[in-house]
């Protein structure tokens, strides 16, 4: 199960960061600073910091809400989640400029930590964290899910992003996640204590 909370995190955050506005904004600090390791360490900086909070928040809610409500909470969550990845995101022109009289590295940090504040990843960091009750697994999934999704973009640029079937990545992310939301609601997670 410990490979599960370190696992399926990563990969369902890879899979729902394809298109998304974080995504979009690697895109647009690549082709205006043209220095790749400032921008994928600001991206690591922010992700961690953002998702260590949300991970927190999840073994709070864990703790602090009883079991089956958290099960029905989580598996409602994830379904959610399912429908709100379907929904393409747009990175907003003030956020991507708003800090480029900063150095690179923290131009990017900033930017990538403020636009990922309430987004689905953070979200979905605090249910996992909630479902799996293995906080720094979960961090360390998505976390390497958001650098598995966004660093080739800091890389390649507009190429590859034009280039990847979007709308289906997105489908079989939504997929997993209606399918974790399905399996919470049934009891699969009363083997993690839910």
């Amino acid at each position: 199960m410990l490979t599960d909370a370190l696992l399926v995190p990563t990969g369902v955050v890879a899979l729902a960061e394809i298109g998304d506005k974080t995504q979009l904004l690697a895109f647009v600090l690549a082709a205006r600073f043209k220095r790749t390791w400032p921008i994928v360490l600001g991206i690591l900086a922010a992700t961690v910091l953002n998702h260590a909070l949300a991970g927190l928040l999840g073994a709070l809610v864990a703790r602090f809400i009883g079991p089956e409500l958290l099960r029905w909470v989580l598996g409602l969550s994830f379904i959610v989640m399912a429908g709100w990845i379907l929904v393409p995101d747009k990175i907003d022109d003030e956020a991507a400029g708003a800090v480029t009289n900063h150095g690179v590295f923290l131009a990017t940090a900033i930017s990538f930590f403020l636009v990922e504040m309430g987004d689905k990843t953070q979200l979905a960091t605090v249910a996992l964290a909630a479902h799996y009750n293995a906080p720094l697994l979960v961090v360390i999934g998505t976390t390497l899910g958001m650098l598995v999704a966004d660093v080739p973009a800091v890389f390649v640029g507009d190429r590859l992003g034009q280039r990847l079937p979007v709308r289906a990545i997105h489908l079989v992310a939504a997929l997993v996640f209606a399918a974790l939301g399905v399996a919470t609601l049934v009891g699969a997670g009363k083997s993690v204590g839910l």
